[in-house]
Protein backbone atom coordinates (compact mmCIF):
# COMPACT_ATOMS: atom_id res chain seq x y z
CA UNK A 1 0.00 0.00 0.00
CA UNK A 2 3.14 2.30 -0.32
CA UNK A 3 1.46 5.28 -2.56
CA UNK A 4 4.15 6.07 -5.05
CA UNK A 5 5.04 9.75 -6.92
CA UNK A 6 2.45 10.38 -9.22
CA UNK A 7 -0.95 9.06 -7.69
CA UNK A 8 -1.91 12.09 -5.69
CA UNK A 9 -2.13 15.60 -6.11
CA UNK A 10 -0.31 18.15 -4.78
CA UNK A 11 -2.95 19.41 -2.48
CA UNK A 12 -3.58 15.75 -0.82
CA UNK A 13 0.37 15.49 -0.51
CA UNK A 14 0.44 18.75 1.27
CA UNK A 15 -2.45 17.81 3.57
CA UNK A 16 -1.34 14.69 4.52
CA UNK A 17 2.07 15.58 4.87
CA UNK A 18 1.19 18.49 7.41
CA UNK A 19 -1.20 15.59 9.17
CA UNK A 20 1.65 13.32 9.81
CA UNK A 21 4.01 16.00 10.74
CA UNK A 22 1.59 16.93 13.63
CA UNK A 23 0.69 13.13 14.64
CA UNK A 24 4.82 12.46 14.68
CA UNK A 25 5.40 15.45 16.94
CA UNK A 26 3.15 14.69 19.32
CA UNK A 27 3.93 11.10 19.14
CA UNK A 28 7.54 12.22 19.86
CA UNK A 29 6.29 13.96 23.42
CA UNK A 30 3.81 11.45 24.57
CA UNK A 31 6.31 8.79 24.02
CA UNK A 32 8.28 10.64 26.66
CA UNK A 33 5.86 9.60 29.56
CA UNK A 34 5.83 6.09 28.84
CA UNK A 35 9.26 4.97 26.98
CA UNK A 36 12.34 5.40 27.47
CA UNK A 37 15.99 3.82 27.40
CA UNK A 38 14.92 0.47 28.76
CA UNK A 39 13.02 -0.18 25.84
CA UNK A 40 15.01 1.23 23.51
CA UNK A 41 16.08 -2.58 21.99
CA UNK A 42 12.57 -3.57 21.57
CA UNK A 43 11.98 -0.43 19.75
CA UNK A 44 14.81 -1.25 17.34
CA UNK A 45 14.47 -4.85 17.10
CA UNK A 46 10.13 -4.07 16.15
CA UNK A 47 11.05 -1.63 13.90
CA UNK A 48 13.78 -3.87 12.01
CA UNK A 49 11.64 -7.03 12.27
CA UNK A 50 8.41 -4.57 10.33
CA UNK A 51 11.13 -3.99 8.09
CA UNK A 52 12.72 -7.40 7.17
CA UNK A 53 8.66 -8.44 7.11
CA UNK A 54 7.39 -5.87 4.55
CA UNK A 55 10.16 -7.34 1.96
CA UNK A 56 7.85 -11.11 1.93
CA UNK A 57 5.30 -10.73 -0.54
CA UNK A 58 2.87 -13.35 -0.05
CA UNK A 59 0.50 -14.09 -2.88
CA UNK A 60 -3.36 -13.62 -2.04
CA UNK A 61 -5.39 -14.34 -5.39
CA UNK A 62 -5.99 -12.98 -8.84
CA UNK A 63 -2.60 -12.58 -9.13
CA UNK A 64 -2.18 -10.31 -6.58
CA UNK A 65 0.26 -9.87 -3.75
CA UNK A 66 0.21 -8.48 -0.26
CA UNK A 67 2.74 -7.83 2.57
CA UNK A 68 2.40 -7.32 6.35
CA UNK A 69 2.01 -3.62 7.55
CA UNK A 70 3.22 -4.25 10.97
CA UNK A 71 0.60 -1.19 12.64
CA UNK A 72 -0.93 -3.39 15.11
CA UNK A 73 2.72 -5.91 15.33
CA UNK A 74 4.59 -2.64 16.53
CA UNK A 75 1.42 -1.44 19.28
CA UNK A 76 1.26 -4.31 20.80
CA UNK A 77 5.04 -5.20 20.98
CA UNK A 78 6.13 -1.70 22.12
CA UNK A 79 2.91 -1.03 24.48
CA UNK A 80 2.06 2.55 23.77
CA UNK A 81 0.64 3.07 19.73
CA UNK A 82 2.70 6.35 20.37
CA UNK A 83 5.91 4.80 20.08
CA UNK A 84 4.36 2.20 17.18
CA UNK A 85 3.79 5.43 15.24
CA UNK A 86 7.23 6.36 15.42
CA UNK A 87 8.04 2.67 14.68
CA UNK A 88 5.94 2.41 11.31
CA UNK A 89 7.65 5.85 9.80
CA UNK A 90 11.07 5.05 10.43
CA UNK A 91 10.54 2.03 8.67
CA UNK A 92 8.72 3.82 5.92
CA UNK A 93 10.85 6.82 5.61
CA UNK A 94 13.92 4.92 4.95
CA UNK A 95 12.12 2.21 2.84
CA UNK A 96 11.49 5.60 0.49
CA UNK A 97 14.88 7.43 1.44
CA UNK A 98 17.14 4.51 0.64
CA UNK A 99 15.40 1.92 -1.70
CA UNK A 100 12.54 4.15 -3.61
CA UNK A 101 9.75 2.18 -1.79
CA UNK A 102 6.70 4.33 -1.62
CA UNK A 103 6.89 8.15 -3.40
CA UNK A 104 8.97 11.15 -1.46
CA UNK A 105 6.31 13.26 -2.39
CA UNK A 106 3.62 10.84 -0.95
CA UNK A 107 5.86 10.24 2.40
CA UNK A 108 3.38 12.13 4.08
CA UNK A 109 0.10 10.22 3.16
CA UNK A 110 1.93 6.53 3.98
CA UNK A 111 2.81 7.95 6.91
CA UNK A 112 -0.52 8.68 7.76
CA UNK A 113 -2.59 5.49 6.30
CA UNK A 114 0.07 3.07 7.62
CA UNK A 115 1.49 4.59 10.70
CA UNK A 116 -1.15 6.81 12.11
CA UNK A 117 -4.45 5.25 10.73
CA UNK A 118 -3.62 1.43 10.94
CA UNK A 119 -1.54 2.01 14.09
CA UNK A 120 -4.35 3.29 16.00
CA UNK A 121 -7.72 1.30 14.64
CA UNK A 122 -5.61 -2.09 15.79
CA UNK A 123 -4.90 -0.45 18.98
CA UNK A 124 -8.58 0.51 19.52
CA UNK A 125 -10.06 -2.56 18.44
CA UNK A 126 -6.93 -4.58 20.11
CA UNK A 127 -8.14 -3.41 23.42
CA UNK A 128 -11.66 -3.68 22.79
CA UNK A 129 -12.10 -7.25 22.04
CA UNK A 130 -9.22 -7.88 24.51
CA UNK A 131 -12.07 -6.79 27.13
CA UNK A 132 -14.71 -8.63 25.07
CA UNK A 133 -12.86 -11.74 25.55
CA UNK A 134 -12.19 -11.60 29.09
CA UNK A 135 -8.84 -9.64 29.67
CA UNK A 136 -6.69 -13.32 29.28
CA UNK A 137 -3.07 -12.83 27.78
CA UNK A 138 -3.82 -15.91 26.04
CA UNK A 139 -6.29 -14.40 23.95
CA UNK A 140 -4.14 -11.42 22.90
CA UNK A 141 -2.76 -13.12 19.50
CA UNK A 142 -6.64 -13.35 18.66
CA UNK A 143 -7.65 -10.22 19.05
CA UNK A 144 -3.83 -8.96 17.42
CA UNK A 145 -4.68 -10.75 14.71
CA UNK A 146 -8.48 -9.40 14.25
CA UNK A 147 -7.66 -5.99 14.71
CA UNK A 148 -4.75 -6.20 12.43
CA UNK A 149 -6.75 -7.37 9.40
CA UNK A 150 -9.22 -4.58 10.23
CA UNK A 151 -6.68 -2.25 10.19
CA UNK A 152 -5.21 -3.00 6.76
CA UNK A 153 -8.85 -2.48 5.39
CA UNK A 154 -9.02 0.85 7.41
CA UNK A 155 -5.59 2.02 5.67
CA UNK A 156 -6.67 0.87 2.36
CA UNK A 157 -10.34 3.04 2.55
CA UNK A 158 -8.39 6.05 3.23
CA UNK A 159 -5.34 5.58 0.31
CA UNK A 160 -8.67 4.73 -1.40
CA UNK A 161 -9.96 8.66 -0.18
CA UNK A 162 -6.69 10.42 -1.05
CA UNK A 163 -6.78 8.91 -4.82
CA UNK A 164 -10.38 10.25 -5.03
CA UNK A 165 -9.12 13.70 -4.20
CA UNK A 166 -6.75 13.59 -6.18
CA UNK A 167 -8.67 12.95 -8.83
CA UNK A 168 -6.43 9.76 -9.47
CA UNK A 169 -9.98 7.14 -10.16
CA UNK A 170 -13.65 7.83 -8.98
CA UNK A 171 -14.68 6.99 -5.38
CA UNK A 172 -17.35 4.74 -6.19
CA UNK A 173 -14.49 2.10 -7.95
CA UNK A 174 -11.21 3.03 -6.23
CA UNK A 175 -13.02 2.52 -3.02
CA UNK A 176 -14.69 -0.78 -3.34
CA UNK A 177 -11.79 -2.07 -5.29
CA UNK A 178 -9.25 -1.15 -3.06
CA UNK A 179 -11.40 -2.18 -0.12
CA UNK A 180 -11.75 -5.84 -1.69
CA UNK A 181 -8.36 -6.81 -2.36
CA UNK A 182 -7.36 -5.73 1.13
CA UNK A 183 -9.59 -7.16 2.99
CA UNK A 184 -7.84 -10.39 0.95
CA UNK A 185 -3.96 -9.43 1.97
CA UNK A 186 -5.73 -8.51 5.91
CA UNK A 187 -5.96 -11.95 6.31
CA UNK A 188 -2.22 -12.43 6.05
CA UNK A 189 -2.09 -9.37 8.33
CA UNK A 190 -4.21 -11.02 11.14
CA UNK A 191 -2.52 -14.84 10.62
CA UNK A 192 0.65 -13.06 10.63
CA UNK A 193 0.23 -10.51 13.52
CA UNK A 194 -1.14 -13.42 15.71
CA UNK A 195 1.35 -15.92 14.75
CA UNK A 196 3.92 -13.66 16.29
CA UNK A 197 2.32 -12.15 19.15
CA UNK A 198 1.32 -16.00 19.69
CA UNK A 199 5.16 -17.28 19.28
CA UNK A 200 6.55 -14.31 21.36
CA UNK A 201 4.01 -14.76 24.61
CA UNK A 202 5.48 -18.53 24.37
CA UNK A 203 8.88 -18.03 24.04
CA UNK A 204 10.13 -14.28 24.30
CA UNK A 205 7.49 -12.48 26.86
CA UNK A 206 10.69 -10.06 27.70
CA UNK A 207 10.24 -8.69 24.17
CA UNK A 208 6.54 -7.71 25.00
CA UNK A 209 5.37 -4.97 27.37
CA UNK A 210 5.89 -4.95 31.08
CA UNK A 211 8.70 -7.24 30.99
CA UNK A 212 11.49 -4.97 30.02
CA UNK A 213 13.11 -5.44 32.89
CA UNK A 214 14.04 -8.74 32.18
CA UNK A 215 15.38 -8.61 28.46
CA UNK A 216 17.10 -11.64 26.97
CA UNK A 217 19.43 -11.29 24.87
CA UNK A 218 20.13 -10.29 21.29
CA UNK A 219 21.38 -12.98 19.61
CA UNK A 220 17.79 -14.81 18.71
CA UNK A 221 15.97 -12.09 17.29
CA UNK A 222 18.60 -10.41 15.15
CA UNK A 223 19.19 -13.64 13.85
CA UNK A 224 15.63 -13.89 13.09
CA UNK A 225 15.69 -10.34 11.53
CA UNK A 226 18.65 -11.29 9.08
CA UNK A 227 17.43 -14.44 8.29
CA UNK A 228 13.91 -12.79 7.69
CA UNK A 229 15.84 -9.60 5.60
CA UNK A 230 18.21 -12.06 4.11
CA UNK A 231 17.02 -15.38 3.25
CA UNK A 232 12.89 -15.53 3.26
CA UNK A 233 12.96 -12.15 1.19
CA UNK A 234 14.34 -14.12 -1.58
CA UNK A 235 11.39 -15.72 -1.97
CA UNK A 236 8.94 -12.92 -1.62
CA UNK A 237 6.12 -12.98 -4.58
CA UNK A 238 7.07 -11.10 -8.11
CA UNK A 239 3.26 -10.26 -8.23
CA UNK A 240 1.69 -6.64 -8.01
CA UNK A 241 1.05 -5.66 -4.34
CA UNK A 242 -2.92 -4.51 -3.53
CA UNK A 243 -2.22 -1.10 -4.81
CA UNK A 244 -0.75 -1.59 -7.91
CA UNK A 245 -2.66 -4.17 -9.11
CA UNK A 246 -6.09 -1.75 -8.74
CA UNK A 247 -3.70 0.86 -10.13
CA UNK A 248 -3.23 -1.86 -13.73
CA UNK A 249 -7.01 -2.46 -13.47
CA UNK A 250 -7.91 1.07 -13.15
CA UNK A 251 -5.52 1.96 -15.80
CA UNK A 252 -3.31 4.99 -13.80
CA UNK A 253 -0.11 2.90 -13.29
CA UNK A 254 1.38 5.05 -15.61
CA UNK A 255 1.18 8.44 -13.52
CA UNK A 256 4.04 6.31 -10.86
CA UNK A 257 6.49 6.95 -14.25
CA UNK A 258 4.99 10.50 -15.09
CA UNK A 259 5.79 11.97 -11.85
CA UNK A 260 8.67 9.73 -10.18
CA UNK A 261 11.01 11.82 -7.99
CA UNK A 262 14.11 9.91 -7.98
CA UNK A 263 15.92 9.90 -5.09
CA UNK A 264 19.78 8.68 -6.03
CA UNK A 265 20.76 5.34 -4.54
CA UNK A 266 22.58 2.50 -5.39
CA UNK A 267 19.59 0.24 -3.59
CA UNK A 268 16.44 1.28 -5.13
CA UNK A 269 14.02 -1.21 -5.43
CA UNK A 270 16.14 -3.40 -2.97
CA UNK A 271 18.31 -4.36 -5.57
CA UNK A 272 22.12 -4.01 -6.46
CA UNK A 273 23.23 -4.10 -10.04
CA UNK A 274 25.33 -7.40 -11.11
CA UNK A 275 24.55 -9.63 -7.64
CA UNK A 276 20.97 -10.90 -7.92
CA UNK A 277 19.54 -12.30 -5.11
CA UNK A 278 23.03 -11.59 -2.96
CA UNK A 279 21.79 -7.90 -4.16
CA UNK A 280 18.75 -8.36 -2.28
CA UNK A 281 19.82 -9.83 0.88
CA UNK A 282 22.16 -7.27 1.19
CA UNK A 283 19.54 -5.09 0.83
CA UNK A 284 17.68 -6.23 3.68
CA UNK A 285 20.23 -6.52 6.02
CA UNK A 286 21.25 -2.81 5.24
CA UNK A 287 17.77 -1.41 5.41
CA UNK A 288 17.30 -3.51 8.68
CA UNK A 289 20.29 -2.48 10.08
CA UNK A 290 19.30 1.18 9.38
CA UNK A 291 16.08 0.61 10.72
CA UNK A 292 17.43 -0.24 14.28
CA UNK A 293 19.91 2.00 14.66
CA UNK A 294 17.38 5.12 13.93
CA UNK A 295 14.71 3.75 16.23
CA UNK A 296 17.15 2.70 18.68
CA UNK A 297 18.59 6.14 19.04
CA UNK A 298 14.89 7.67 19.09
CA UNK A 299 14.39 5.52 22.14
CA UNK A 300 17.68 6.85 23.35
CA UNK A 301 16.45 10.21 22.93
CA UNK A 302 13.28 9.50 24.70
CA UNK A 303 14.06 9.52 28.55
CA UNK A 304 10.73 9.43 29.95
CA UNK A 305 10.11 13.10 31.57
CA UNK A 306 9.51 12.00 35.18
CA UNK A 307 13.23 10.12 34.87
Amino acid sequence: MHIPDGFISVPVAAATSLASGAALFVSFGRSQTAFGVRRAPVLGLTTAFIFAAQMINFPVAGGTSGHLCGGALAAIMLGSPWAAMLCIATVLIIQAVLFADGGITALGANILNLGVISVWVAWFLTQTLQRLLGGSKGRLPLAAGIAAGVSVVAAAIACAIQLALSGTAPANIVLPAMTGVHILIGVGEGLITGGVIAYLAAARPDLLPGEEEKFGGWLIPVVSIFLVAGVLSLFASGWPDGLERVAENLDFINLAEEVRVVVPTPLADYEIEGLGPIGTSITGWVGATACFAVAFGIAKVMKPKNA
